[in-house]
């Protein structure tokens, strides 16, 4: 046979083959193929959780993933040195919204690297907090995840304010809110320790991972939450909401108060517990 006879009957042979087998010809038909390759071992779970990620977050607006002003660290920009370096080194965070005459007015962003000429006196006396800033991205609530992405690389920028239909600040969404809908938890300084997960603030409210095992939950509060049913306390706490809940979600457990900080469509990751009063 000819090659050129042999390359005809191949692809005559493919074309036969993919009438049987048919093409995915929706999202949901791709991801059960991609599903079923995974107990094929054809595909790794973790290449998987990314494939479905990226496909999800096309879907995903910034509201649904942005941290609530009322959880946004900022400072003012008529703030001074001692009042501002405070403010930059509790919140923990690399970049913090710059306020200017009013709640709603974010005139920049304020970079935390920034602010290490102020180690030397002589920087202090000078120190103009307007000189420093560096531009703010403002978006809708409704902007796609994935466009923003997008535009997150093309202005290298990592921080954009979200802004509701009538102007006002709804809170702010980084790159790395973005990337972890596609790739998972991105840990960085600021995250717990890997060996760690409790971390208590003041007047008995914490911060938990929602994968903390149900046994060092019991042991650090002195609770007995049953380990019948689940592993971990995120469990424990989905099932009592009765659906995969969203970040700001709360729900009462025993006395217990958990809200939710950061979840995506498959899962919690962090939870704050307010302790019962009579603690």
């Amino acid at each position: 046979m000819s090659e050129e006879g042999s390359s005809n009957e191949k692809s005559w042979l493919e074309r036969l083959s993919q009438a049987f087998t048919g093409e995915p010809s929706s999202r949901d038909e791709l991801i059960e193929l991609l599903r079923s390759a995974h107990q094929r071992d054809l595909l790794d779970a973790e290449v998987l959780s990314i494939i479905e990620g990226a496909l999800v977050v096309s879907d995903m607006q910034a509201r649904e993933i942005m941290i609530p002003r009322s959880q946004v660290a900022v400072v003012r920009l008529d703030m001074k040195p001692e009042e501002l370096l405070p403010v930059v080194i509790e919140s923990g965070h690399s970049r913090l919204p710059v306020l200017g005459d009013g709640p709603d007015n974010v005139v920049g962003i304020l970079l935390a690297k920034d602010l290490l000429p102020l180690a030397l006196a002589e920087h202090r006396q000078k120190f103009n907090l307007r000189d420093i800033l560096r531009p703010c991205t403002a978006i809708p609530e409704s902007k796609r995840l994935n466009v923003l992405l997008q535009e997150f690389r093309a202005t290298r920028n990592h921080l954009a304010v979200v802004y509701d239909e009538y102007g006002g600040v709804s809170g702010i969404v980084t790159i790395e809110d973005v990337l972890e809908q596609i790739v998972g938890d991105i840990e960085d300084e600021f995250d717990f320790n890997d060996d760690d997960y409790i971390k208590a603030h003041a007047d008995g409210v914490f911060t938990i991972k929602a994968l903390t095992p149900i046994e060092d939950f019991n042991s650090f509060f002195e609770t007995q939450f049953s380990e019948a049913n689940f592993d971990t306390i995120g469990g424990i706490v989905t099932q009592r909401f009765g659906h995969l809940p969203k970040r700001d979600e709360q729900v009462s457990i025993d006395g217990f108060q958990f809200k939710v900080l950061n979840a995506d469509n498959r899962r919690i990751r962090l939870l704050q517990l307010t302790l019962p009063l009579d603690e």
